[in-house]
Parts: C-alpha cells; structure tokens; sequence
C-alpha cells in the first residue's frame, strides 16, 4: 500500500495539473473522520474552485475524470465519490491494502525507515550532576530522549546521544563534604552534620567503599579511593565516579546508553568559556554595571537582560551553557535537541541569546528544546514521595524494581510530554486490558503463539510467507488492519517531526485493537492452505510493526506473556 499511494499521490497532482497548470496547490490525501467515508479523502477540489471559477462540486466532477484517466488510479482505486460541498472519497481496491504485507515482511525491522540523509542531530539529555540517584523526572527524560532518537534515527538522521554534567561546583563540593562527614563517623541528625549535606544512604555507601580503598569505573570515567579521611579532593573524585557508575548501572537497566560524555568543567580548562565572553564583548551586545557584565539580552526576546559575570568575577550558570552550545555548533550538529524539565524554561530564552549575540553563524531558533514536566508517583492509592535510598524522592531504579523496564518506558511516554502525568504503580503490573503496554505487547505475543503452532505443525518458517497470495483477505476486519499497518510509516514522520514519541504509543494500541480485533473475527489456522497462509502473512506483518514501534519506545516485544 506504501507503493500505491505513492503512485496514487503522483497520479493526484498530475490530474490537478491537467485541470488547472497554473495553480499554486500541491495536493494531499486526507484520513477520513469516519472510516465507513472510504480509505483516503481528497479536499483539491474545493481549492481549486476560485482558481478555475467554478464550484467546488464541479470541480470535483473533473477531478475525478481527470484521475479515471491515470494508470494508478485504475490499478489500485476501487470507487471515487463526491461527498458534500466538494470532497472526494476514495476507496482503495483490496489489492492495495493487501500489498502492505510484502512491504512490511520484506522490509522487516527497516520497514518505515528512510534512507540516510547526511544530516547530523545530537540529542542531549539526562544530563544529571552525580550527586545522587537518578529519579523519576530522569527517567521521564532519559525515555524522552531515547526514544526521539531511535525517531529520528527512523528518518534517516546521524544521532548522537549526549551526557552533560558538572564534576566542580558548589553541588559537588556538597558532595565531596557529606562524603566526608559519613567517612569521620557522622550521620543525618548529628552535631556537627552540615544543614547542606546529602541525607541519602548513598552517602554512607560511598564512604564506606571510600575506606576500603576500591576502584570504581563509569563509561567515562575511573577512580581509585585514598583511603585517607583528609584527603578531600580524592573523595570528590571517587564520589564523583562511583555516582556516574550508579547511574550507568540505573540507565543500563532502563536501556539507554550515550555516545558521549561532556564535562561542563572542560568549559573553563579549554578556555572556551573565556572565548564565548571575549567573543559577547566584541559583538558590542554587552555592558558593565554595578561591577558585573551584563548581555543586552532583551535585544532578542528576552524579557530583561542578564548577568554574564557577577561582581564577585564568577560567572552565572548560562554562560558556559552559551559556550557549550557553540561547541555543539562547531562540532557539526546544526540540528540540536535538549530535553529538560519545564524548570528550565526560562533558560531558553537567554542561551538562544547569547548564541546570536556571539555571532557565530548560529540560526535563531538554536538549540531546539523538549520540555517535560515532573511524575507524581501512586502505589496503593498513595503518592509516593520518599526513597530511603535518596532521601528525598522516588527514584529510577525504584520504578523499574516496581514493575518493570518496558512499563517505565511505555507509561513515561504515553502522554505528551509537557502535560502531567501520575504514574500508577499497580497499574504498571495489571496484567489486563487497562494496562497499555501489556495491552501492547499482548498481541505481539499472541501473534508469536499463533506462528509457533503454525511452525510445531511442520510448516516452514516466517521467510516463507513473503509473497504468498493475499486475495484472500477481503473481510472488513482484515482491511482495517491492513490500513493501519500501512499508517506506520506516516505516523513515524509525524511523530519525529513534531518531537512527539507519546504519538508512537497511541498509534501501537490502535494497531494491537485492530489485531485484536481481526483475531476474534477470523480463525487464522484454517484447513484451506491458500487462506492459511494470506492470514498468516498478516499477522506476521502485524507481529513485525508491533516490534518495530516497541523498538523505537525502547520497550521488548515478547513472544510469550
């Protein structure tokens, strides 16, 4: 069906070119609202009224002579008919539909992909300072950020997935001190316990294995313990690579992994933070005052102008953000996302500002930004607040423990990512209809039940079912899978384009619905071969989509429940 409507969408703009050359209009087919409408809907005509002085109606009337006459129309459309002021429904013949199943088998785990096209795009998020575990709004982030990828990824993009943390700074200081205090015998509650220090159990474990001297290795980094209780700049160290270590073990289990690690510190020893300001002062878009230097920020949006350098001669935290940004630039990735808490949105404004001010060839509009908001966490009908592990907040690694990897994931997603969501924990492990992703992933693996019998009977395998005869499949729940199937590649490209992986999760239970469906209305494994084999095809089709939008979630496709 990929094939046909392509043909089909050629033959529509050649017939509007014949009807009217000189008009402006690069017709679409449209999704009816209502499915007993037809297959596809065409609205041209009504566009084409005032060019060619006509009403909509007869206009439509041409349109369809004109498309009678093209070779597709006549291969692969069944009826054309004029609905209202001047809509026409097209019903698409049973040989179109049925050509999705070919182009979904053989395409395989390709099926909906574009070929690559040269453009770099990086992808930062998570980004968290190793100052304790992860929690929920990383993990609503690190699946954000992973499943855009694998999107984009879909459309033919190079993505790299990119870490940014701080190792310095007044947060690890904190956590350097609390490290320390936990190593001298102190604890929470303590005389002499800092107001400021981490509460956490993390922290004594931390001390703990600072005093046994162990090596701990992240992917980017590797430390071994002093020993020594004094020894403030190695317990900085060590506490630093021991909480990157936990967070790979906690994003290893939540199955994302990075490219690359980037080092906020790196900023200031490469002198690219002091290059960013020289560059600010020179474009003539700053000024002192009050013994700080100001950017003329609200020269592109903003709502006041800034402080670049405080008084003291620190700098404020959006300059190396300006710097970082350069970097990105300059590294080749002029398409950039950032996935962040909706708390940094008043971020946005001023780093897009400091990018035009350094004039550096920079568009307006860089770096593009998906914002989420945080997750209230439910379990038993109560939130949820505290981990005894982190002291102060649900973690990542609580979540999954919970329920599970593929439920984090396919519930983080599911709703746009700027609206609120409350995560149900015993929602996540119902194993019922209510449950989306069992819902999902429950028709994957009735599907593999379905092959498996197919298979123990002595058939061949999966391979075998490409290019068999699909005539077979003319009844209605049948078609209506077949339609859906053929909607993937479209949804897709929607959904990259319009940064939206929760489209991925509405689109995977409508097509497990329709298999659902399709199963209750039609028994698969019938005597007739020819008719045994057309439905096999589907639902192995079918099997191979609901795997592919699972892999683009980050979410298994099992083949059993």
């Amino acid at each position: 069906m990929i094939q046909a409507k392509a043909e089909l969408q050629r033959a529509l703009a050649a017939a509007v070119a014949q009807l009217a050359p000189d008009a402006a209009l690069t017709p679409q087919f449209e999704s009816p609202k209502q499915a007993a409408h037809g297959d596809l809907a065409i609205t041209a005509a009504m566009q084409l009224a005032k060019p060619m002085r006509s009403n909509p109606r007869a206009v439509a009337e041409q349109l369809i002579a004109a498309l009678n006459q093209q070779p597709a129309v006549q291969r692969w459309v069944s009826s054309l008919e004029i609905a209202g002021p001047g809509f026409i429904n097209l019903r698409l013949a049973p040989a179109a539909k049925q050509a999705v199943v070919d182009e979904v088998l053989s395409a395989a785990e390709r099926f909906g992909w574009k070929d690559a096209n040269g453009q770099k795009l990086m992808l930062e998020f998570v980004s968290a300072n190793p100052t304790g575990p992860l929690h929920v709004g990383h993990a609503r982030q690190g699946a954000l950020g992973d499943s855009l990828s694998h999107l984009f990824e879909t459309q033919g993009f190079d993505v790299l997935r990119e870490f940014y943390y701080n190792d310095a700074g007044v947060q690890i200081a904190t956590l350097a001190t609390s490290t320390q205090c936990r190593i001298k015998g102190l604890k929470p509650g303590d005389a002499g316990w800092p107001e400021s220090a981490y509460n956490g159990d993390y922290i004594a474990d931390i001390a703990a294995d600072f005093l046994a001297r162990k090596t701990v290795k992240a992917d980017d980094r590797e430390f071994t313990a002093s020993g020594d209780p004094d020894d403030l700049d190695s317990i900085r160290q060590f506490a630093v690579a021991y909480l990157r270590h936990e967070q790979d073990l906690d994003l290893q289990a939540f199955g994302v992994k990075f490219d690359s690690y980037f080092l906020e510190s790196s900023l200031y020893s490469s002198g690219r933070v002091a290059d960013t300001v020289d560059k600010l002062v020179a474009s003539g878009k700053t000024y002192e005052q009050d013994g700080a230097l100001w950017l003329k920020s609200t020269d592109y949006g903003d709502d006041k102008d800034r402080v670049m350098r405080k008084s003291d001669g620190s700098f404020t935290y959006f300059l190396p953000d300006v710097g970082y940004h350069v970097a990105k630039f300059e590294r080749g990735y002029t398409t950039c996302i950032n996935c962040q808490g909706t708390d940094h949105h008043g971020t946005i404004a001023r780093v897009r500002a400091g990018l035009q001010a350094a004039d550096v060839g920079i568009p307006q509009g860089y770096p593009d930004y998906v914002l989420h908001t945080m997750v209230r966490v439910v379990k038993g009908g109560e939130e949820v607040k505290i981990s005894k592990r982190a002291g102060s907040y649900v973690t990542l690694r609580d979540l999954i423990e919970w329920t599970s990897k593929d439920a984090v994931r396919f519930f983080l997603l599911s709703r746009k990512p700027d609206t609120e969501y409350t995560f149900d924990v015993d929602l996540a492990v119902a194993q019922n209809n209510d449950n989306p992703v069992y819902y999902v992933q429950y028709a994957h693996a009735r599907i593999q039940s379905v092959l498996r019998a197919w298979q123990e009977a002595g058939a061949a395998d999966v391979a075998s079912l490409k290019d068999v005869d699909l005539s077979a499949l003319e009844g209605p729940q049948a078609q209506a899978l077949m339609l859906q199937l053929a909607k993937y590649p479209e949804m897709l490209t929607a959904a990259a384009e319009g940064e939206a992986p929760h489209d991925v999760t509405f689109y995977l239970r409508d097509l497990a619905a329709s298999y659902h469906s399709y199963y209750d209305a039609e028994r698969i494994l019938v005597d007739d071969e020819a008719v045994k084999k057309a439905r096999l095809a589907l639902v192995a089709a079918t099997a191979q989509v609901l795997h592919n939008g699972l892999a683009v979630l980050g979410v298994s496709a099992p083949a059993r429940m």
